[in-house]
């Protein structure tokens, strides 16, 4: 409900936001709504890692940035690795372990930042002193959820999507898997029997490898939040769930009232053909 409030001017004299991105081609879509919301009068806060691809100081918004232990380099390089493996053709299942092994590196390069976030007491402090109202955040590496739930915010998810199917999940999606193709299959909601079976086997594997792909958050977020916590504890209390793609390009499937498609927000604005 505060995303809604913050969304419209007329309702509220202006609410304080937090905001937790991701870097990348996500922030780029997410930073026309953080200045839209400036620009209707609320108070908008983005903290970013002092290393990052997109994310940088603007007048437009304010910008608390905290310091990291990686290098850009190394941000660069695990990129690379993560496109080349897409681009390389093998066949089922290897294509989805070679995704998966991949994948995780990826997250685990990028949630160094959280642990990097948590560790700047400087940062805590100042969050902690500022009396924000909610959180808006890209919950794909799940330290804007940790955050979140750290200082008892209610929060949005601003997204593409999840793997492991967790965006549905997590709501209490119905997703029958005959007709809903899982992640890594490359499936279509036009499958064969043996293809449903394969979309099956990988819907039971998501069980064990999305855990393990949120291993190291899921740990952390314990110690942070001294409690044990698990995917969906993180995710479910999420108030709003912003989804960042058409619903008529989707799967049919039945959602909550709660998840909105906001249509494709996709990095750049658009400019007017040539004659």
């Amino acid at each position: 409900a505060w995303m809604f409030i913050l969304l419209f001017p007329g309702l509220s004299d202006g609410g304080k936001l937090l905001v937790v991105p991701m870097d990348g081609s996500h922030w780029l879509s997410m930073r026309q709504v953080v200045e839209k919301l400036t620009e209707r009068g609320h108070e908008v806060v983005v903290v970013i890692p002092e290393v990052s691809w997109q994310m940088k100081t603007t007048e437009a918004y304010t910008v608390k940035t905290y310091p990291v232990s990686y290098t850009l380099e190394e941000l660069d390089n695990a990129f690379h690795e993560y496109v080349a493996i897409h681009l390389k053709y093998l066949p089922f299942p290897l294509n989805t372990l070679a995704l998966y092994n991949n994948s995780v590196h990826v997250f685990r390069t990028f949630f160094v930042q959280c642990k990097n976030l948590f560790g700047s007491k400087e940062t805590l402090q100042y969050l902690n002193q500022s009396s924000f109202d909610a959180v808006l955040t890209d919950p794909v590496f799940m330290c804007g959820a940790t955050l979140a739930n750290y200082f008892s915010l209610p929060f949005v998810f601003f997204m593409r999507g999840f793997p492991c199917n967790l965006h549905y999940e997590a709501p209490q999606c119905p997703s029958p898997l005959s007709y809903t193709p899982r992640l890594f299959t490359f499936n279509s909601d036009r499958m064969t029997f043996f293809q449903r079976v394969e979309n099956t086997l990988v819907a039971l594997l998501e069980l064990v490898y999305c855990n393990g792909f949120y291993e190291d958050a899921i740990k952390f977020s314990s110690e942070v939040l001294q409690r044990d916590v698990s995917l969906l504890d993180l995710l479910n209390s999420a108030s709003i769930w912003l989804l960042r793609f058409d619903f008529v390009f989707e799967y049919v499937r039945p959602v909550m009232p709660n998840m909105v498609f906001i249509g494709g927000i996709n990095c750049a604005q658009r400019k007017p053909l040539s004659k």
